[in-house]
């Protein structure tokens, strides 16, 4: 006698299958998001650590802040594009829109971040150039709630007040009102305004386009603008030296190409306000980074405001199911 056979079409067994390639579905789409969200979290922090170092390279570089900040984006240009060559001939998954809206709005507000934090960064402390520009998390919660109406909950707002105070211990000593620093510091501030607006657009970018296309066309938009800014309010375009080009260099490749290339990497992967918090690392980072290249001491206090900090980004991380 022969086995008995089961017609797959029965509808019990037809259940228990779908019951099976369901849990097996979830399981496999809880295991991807973990995935993503840990590949997105490395990406911000390597970000973060590569665009720390450029407020000390800004203040090394021999030339003007607006043509630092040119060079900057234009010598991280070909680098950027050899990326998105390699990316979409690898078979990125993303739709290659070019140079959608948001991208163009992407490149519009990173020149406004770049055209007033270097400009910062010469009239104030590092820490504090640095921090008000890391206050970007502020600024996405504001404007997505004014432009898009976008809600955070409660851990992200939770998260973001500590890592406020933890910031604001890093430049305590020099928060005190100085005459001297106060331009310095409001330019900051605007710079803030500048990187948070930044986030979402390149949030919405990655929306339709690879982290690499994104990166690279709002690179071309910001070194445009950034060089008939340069063009006409800086006495010269290029440095004087081979010490000179190589600071510019290091700005183009480790913080715009690394920098801003990672960030994009990440807000694909993550929620923008999460992304924009993880940033805060950029200020514990520069503040070791002025310490050891212009003595800009870390006290006790400020140690603890790095620590602050990074409990500020534990509490406020994405949760997958």
């Amino acid at each position: 006698m022969s086995a008995p056979e089961y017609d797959i079409r029965s509808p019990a067994l037809g259940e228990t299958m779908a019951a099976k390639d369901v849990a097996a579905i979830g399981v496999a789409s809880a295991s991807d998001g973990s995935k993503g969200l840990v590949v997105g979290l490395v990406a911000m922090v390597l970000a973060a650590l590569a665009m720390s170092i450029s407020p000390s390279l800004v203040r090394l570089a021999d030339v003007g802040p607006f043509a630092s900040a040119f060079w900057r984006v234009f010598l991280a240009l070909p680098i950027l594009w050899v990326w998105m060559r390699y990316a979409e001939a690898a078979g990125a998954d993303a739709p290659r829109a070019s140079f959608t809206l948001a991208t163009i709005l992407a490149g519009l507000a990173f020149t406004g971040d770049l055209f007033f934090w270097h400009l910062a960064i010469l009239r104030t402390t590092i820490a504090n150039a640095t921090f008000f520009a890391t206050m970007a998390p502020l600024w996405v919660v504001i404007f997505g709630w004014l432009l898009l109406r976008q809600r955070v909950n409660r851990a992200t707002l939770v998260g973001l007040l500590v890592c406020l105070s933890g910031g604001t211990a890093l430049v305590v000593q020099s928060l005190a009102f100085n005459p001297s620093r106060a331009v310095g510091d409001t330019l900051g501030i605007i710079t803030g305004a500048f990187f948070g607006l930044y986030f979402l657009a390149v949030g919405a970018a990655r929306g339709r386009t690879n982290a690499a296309r994104a990166t690279f066309e709002l690179s071309v938009v910001t070194s445009a603008i950034l060089f008939v800014v340069a063009f006409f309010f800086e006495p010269r375009m290029l440095p004087q030296s081979v010490s000179g080009w190589g600071v510019l260099l290091a700005l183009g490749l480790v913080s715009h190409a690394g920098g801003q290339g990672l960030v994009s990497v990440a807000l694909g992967r993550l929620p923008t306000v999460f992304s924009s918090l993880v940033i805060f690392l950029e200020t514990i980072a520069a503040a070791l980074f002025a310490w050891v290249l212009f003595g800009e001491n870390v006290t006790l206090i400020q140690a603890l405001g790095g620590i602050i900090i990074v409990a500020g980004i534990w509490i406020s991380r994405p949760r997958t199911p």
